[in-house]
């Protein structure tokens, strides 16, 4: 039986972030979050110093308050990947984190929900050239695609969520996209990245979201995203673990490593 020695992936866009190339012709990166208050930016920093030694190549840090951003304004310029602010419930972070010249944000849309909120911020993205990460969570979708989906969480109704987004995007020319459709479930994360690939040609972060601490947690976000990878599906990935977020950049970068 012939054997291929290398997986074919699903051609994608590439974006940038920072300097680092996601989708495309790149290479799959690695990423992780910081788990310190932003707002305090050297033990942030120390973190992201971590990390990096660990194999990753983009950091993601939250921007939940004012003093967060303040933090953000500190840490990207010393810090040796790119950041990726994670926005909460309020656009206004999203602004702020832009201001403090951070190389990508991730949106919730079950979060920020108003049309005119989502708008405003892809349109100072648009403006400087970040992209943003649309980051699907199965335990947040907006109730109307709840109610839509029978009251469940299914993959057609994180997939529904992420093309929404992407026409409120499309309303202000923005297009430096990429798409995350997260949920504790493999099997229901696995179909929805599948279905998405099949109807856009955005690069894919890959995930299993609450996946709990190792060994267990590993056990599933690597049944997740392997499974995935193997079908040439994900652009760049992250563990999601209860753990030190070290051992997510150890476990990102050996996952790949197997992979091939």
């Amino acid at each position: 039986m012939e054997v291929k020695a290398a997986i074919e992936r699903r051609p994608t866009r590439q974006v940038m972030v920072g300097s680092v190339a996601v989708g495309g012709d790149a290479p799959i990166t690695v990423q992780s979050m910081t788990v310190t208050r932003t707002a305090d930016h050297e033990a942030t920093l120390q973190q992201i110093y971590d990390l990096a030694m660990a194999g990753a190549d983009i950091v993601r840090c939250t921007c939940n308050e004012i003093e967060a951003a303040e933090g953000l304004a500190r840490i990207v310029p010393r810090s040796p990947v790119p950041i990726v602010a994670d926005i909460h419930h309020q656009y206004r972070m999203a602004l702020a984190a832009l201001e403090a010249g951070v190389h990508c944000l991730r949106l919730n849309p079950g979060n920020i929900r108003k049309p005119e909120h989502i708008r405003a911020v892809a349109t100072e993205a648009r403006d400087r050239g970040v992209p943003i990460r649309i980051g699907v969570n199965g335990g947040s979708l907006h109730p109307d695609l709840y109610e839509k989906h029978g009251g469940r969480v299914t993959p057609e109704a994180m997939v529904e969520s992420a093309l929404d987004e992407i026409r409120f995007f499309a309303d202000v020319d923005f297009d430096l996209i990429k798409i995350s459709v997260k949920a504790s479930s493999v099997p229901i994360m696995v179909e929805a990245y599948r279905q998405l690939s099949e109807v856009t040609d955005y690069p894919l972060h890959l995930g299993v979201t609450e996946a709990g601490p190792p060994p267990a947690g590993l056990i599933k976000s690597s049944a997740g995203i392997g499974a995935l990878l193997s079908q040439g599906i994900g652009d760049t990935i992250r563990y999601s673990l209860t753990a030190d977020p070290v051992e997510e950049a150890r476990a990102g970068r050996a996952l790949l490593e197997a992979m091939g």
